[in-house]
C-alpha cells in the first residue's frame, strides 16, 4: 500500500493538491497531514483527488469548528486526529504527531513501524532504534509549502517500507 506524506501546508491550497495528485498518480491510497494546515479551505482541492486523508494538529492550528464541519461533510474522507493519530493501515502500526522530538520518542517506544512528523520544515527519513531491539522508520516529509525550505513531500510503501522524497518546483507540479 502507498501514501502519501505532508506536513506544513501553512494555507498553501496548490502545492498540497499538486503533492495529493502526485501521490494519487503513483498509486497512493491514502494522505497523512502531519499538521500546521491553518484554514481548513487549504483541503479542498487536496480532497478532491478523493483519497482519505488524516490530519494531526500542529503549533498553527486554524479554525476547529470548520475543520470539525468538513469531517462530518466529507462523510469519512477527511479524519482530524487531534494532536496526533495512532493507525493500523496496510498492516502497519503508523503513528503521526507534528513534532519531530515526540515522533522521535515514539519511534523508540518500539510499538510502531513508521512514525511520521513535520515542523522542521526539513524532508528526513530514518531508522530509529527502540527499546524492543528493533528499527522504527521516522519519516519527516518536510514543508509542502516551500516555506524557508524547497516544498517536498513523501511517496510511501508500507509494503516495502520504503520512502521518497519529491519536490515541487515553482509551478507546483511534483518531479520525482
Amino acid at each position: 500500500m502507498r501514501i502519501c506524506i505532508v506536513s506544513d501546508s501553512h494555507d498553501r491550497a496548490e502545492p498540497l493538491a499538486a503533492a495529493v495528485r502526485a501521490a494519487a498518480d503513483q498509486g497512493a491510497q491514502a494522505v497523512f497531514h502531519c499538521g500546521d494546515l491553518i484554514g481548513t479551505q487549504t483541503l479542498r482541492a487536496a480532497l478532491a483527488v478523493g483519497l482519505p486523508l488524516h490530519l494531526v494538529d500542529g503549533n498553527n492550528l486554524g479554525d476547529l469548528v470548520s475543520l470539525s464541519r468538513w469531517v462530518r461533510e466529507t462523510g469519512g474522507q477527511l479524519q482530524y486526529h487531534g494532536p496526533h493519530a495512532r493507525l493500523e493501515l496496510g498492516g502497519r502500526k503508523i503513528f503521526l504527531v507534528h513534532y519531530p522530538e515526540i515522533g522521535h520518542a515514539m519511534a523508540c517506544t518500539g510499538e510502531w513501524d513508521l512514525v511520521c512528523c513535520g515542523h522542521s520544515h526539513e524532508a528526513e527519513m530514518r531508522r530509529v532504534a527502540n527499546v524492543k531491539g528493533g528499527e522504527s522508520w521516522l519519516v519527516n516529509p518536510g514543508t509542502i509549502a516551500g516555506l524557508a525550505a524547497p516544498a517536498t513531500w513523501v511517496l510511501g510503501d508500507l509494503d516495502e517500507m520504503r520512502f521518497d522524497v519529491h519536490t515541487l518546483d515553482s509551478q507546483s507540479k511534483a518531479l520525482p
